[in-house]
């Protein structure tokens, strides 16, 4: 492993930040017996959840499957922390499919080995305290909103910074440099890859760890709108999803803890793509859009889409979203679709709240029961509450991007679910770096301001469903938006990584490489 003072683009940290880094490396490396001649056999096999749906086919380890191609294929690497991760990948995938390449799911957390070992090991502090912000009104504003942001100047701040389940604040270069030297780790399994193969990474680590073992086409498909220094890798070319990230990740704005002035990152290392979003729900939004605006002028339920995220946070506020939408429901005003991904406990625990009305719940388990439901909403009616819950996270990520197809709003705290063609309804963020996601959607016309309280929620949802006037003006936004290739960023992140062009095709075409 390189044992030189770390740099990011000619930018250095002192020498005592950089020897915590490799600290921070060989705390794991001790912990989980690293052993930098380790071998890595890889083969893909069919992927049982989504292998129809997205063309999907599973890299895993130390198994009988078929040879990874080179020619045919394109890697799709991400991590399970939270679901954001997960979905930008399935966009990375349903994009590489449709311009005729073979997606290879990577997980790191599905190959035996150090790399799952470190991150679950990160992915338990993160959910654990991403879930107390939001029960903890002084912890998330006197320390997680200073993490998540990089705003070091509130209280509180500077006892959490001394315990190692999370570490710097994130924004900063020192932050950077300690992901970056924990993900060297990853170095190995990445080198059983040809190091020429296209690659897709949804998270910095996966992106580190790809870079760290030699591979040379590697593309970062970004997160969030919010530019902090530890998603940036040396090596790789960034796809950034907005010009204002572009923009903060091109000079890295504030990535120094005494706010220097930095060595910009180099034009050749970043592309402003757009909003990463699959194939099926980009070419489809002039339908989609003109869906909705039929069934509101045929006076049909609105259709509310309510989306828990994989940290599984804001009970407290769904519980007042399905009670405050009950008596609508009953009404034949609104119809509430509630996807609880794959955690079986939020169930219980919003059945329990339901109490007998638990009833009247029309409850989805499979994915083929929540594709038939989707399919035949497409042209009928529905009514009444609807939930989904699933065993796997494939199915748990996937079905709210099926369903938005035929929702007509969406509710959803600012995350990467942001950045998707569907009228959303911001609720408050779990984390300060998802601000700037409803700041986004907001400006582009697609999305409400963020709304930081439950009473500006519920608000919000009796707008969206007795008036025209919001609904009307986000649907003509999102036709626009694709129009001027708001949503084209996974298209164009697969360009990147297999060194071709794509362009918006032509209205009735399929996009094609060129």
């Amino acid at each position: 492993m390189d044992s030189k003072q770390f740099s990011l683009y000619g930018n250095r940290i002192t020498p005592s930040q950089d020897r915590k880094a490799v600290a921070w490396r060989e705390k794991f490396a001790k912990q989980f017996n690293y052993d930098p001649d380790e071998h890595y056999s890889l083969s893909v096999v069919d992927n049982h959840y989504l292998g129809d749906e997205l063309g999907l086919r599973d890299i895993v380890r130390d198994q009988d499957g078929e040879p990874i191609s080179r020619e045919s294929g394109v890697i799709i690497s991400t991590i399970r922390m939270g679901y954001g991760h997960y979905r930008i990948a399935m966009a990375g995938a349903s994009a590489a499919r449709a311009m005729g390449y073979t997606p290879l799911w990577l997980d790191l957390l599905s190959i035996p080995g150090v790399p799952s070992d470190v991150i679950n090991w990160w992915n338990t502090n993160y959910s654990k305290y991403s879930r107390l912000s939001q029960r903890s009104e002084l912890f998330n504003t006197h320390v997680w909103e200073s993490i998540t942001s990089g705003d070091t100047t509130l209280p509180g701040l500077n006892w959490l910074l001394n315990n190692q389940a999370i570490g710097w604040p994130w924004r900063f270069l020192k932050a950077n440099a300690r992901d970056y030297r924990k993900s060297e780790l990853f170095g190995p399994l990445h080198k059983a890859f040809p190091a020429d193969m296209p690659i897709l990474t949804a998270h910095m680590w996966n992106c580190m760890g790809a870079v760290a073992g030699g591979m040379t086409n590697v593309v970062d498909m970004m997160f969030d709108n919010w530019p902090m220094a530890f998603q940036l890798t040396e090596g790789a070319t960034h796809a950034v999803q907005s010009p204002s990230g572009y923009y903060g990740f091109r000079i890295m704005n504030q990535f120094d803890e005494e706010d220097r002035i930095l060595n910009p990152t180099p034009a050749d290392a970043i592309e402003y793509v757009g909003h990463h979003v699959d194939h099926e729900l980009v070419e489809h939004i002039e339908v989609d859009c003109a869906a909705r605006m039929r069934r509101m002028a045929n006076g049909e339920p609105r259709r509310f889409l309510l989306t828990m995220g994989g940290a599984g946070a804001q009970r407290e506020l769904f519980k007042a979203i399905v009670d405050h939408t009950e008596p609508m429901i009953a009404k034949d005003e609104l119809t509430l679709f509630v996807n609880l991904g794959d955690h079986e406990n939020n169930w219980e625990w919003l059945k329990a709240e339901l109490g007998d009305r638990a009833e009247d719940v029309h409850l989805y388990r499979t994915w083929e029961e929540a594709k038939a439901f989707a399919d035949a909403a497409r042209d009928g009616s529905v009514s009444g509450l609807h939930v989904f819950i699933f065993d796997n996270t494939f199915h748990g990520v996937y079905t709210s991007n099926y369903l938005m197809r035929v929702s007509d709003v969406m509710i959803t705290k600012p995350s990467e679910l942001a950045f998707y063609p569907i009228p959303k309804i911001f609720n408050e963020r779990v984390g300060a770096h998802e601000a700037w996601g409803a700041i986004r959607a907001a400006e582009l016309g697609d999305g409400t301001i963020e709304t930081r309280t439950p009473q500006r929620t519920l608000q919000a949802i009796d707008l969206l469903t007795r008036e025209h006037d919001l609904l009307t003006m986000y649907c003509s936004s999102i036709v626009r938006n694709k129009q001027i290739g708001i949503y084209d960023g996974a298209y164009k992140s697969v360009a990147l990584a297999t060194g071709t062009t794509w362009e918006r095709p032509l209205p009735g075409t399929t996009p094609e490489t060129i």
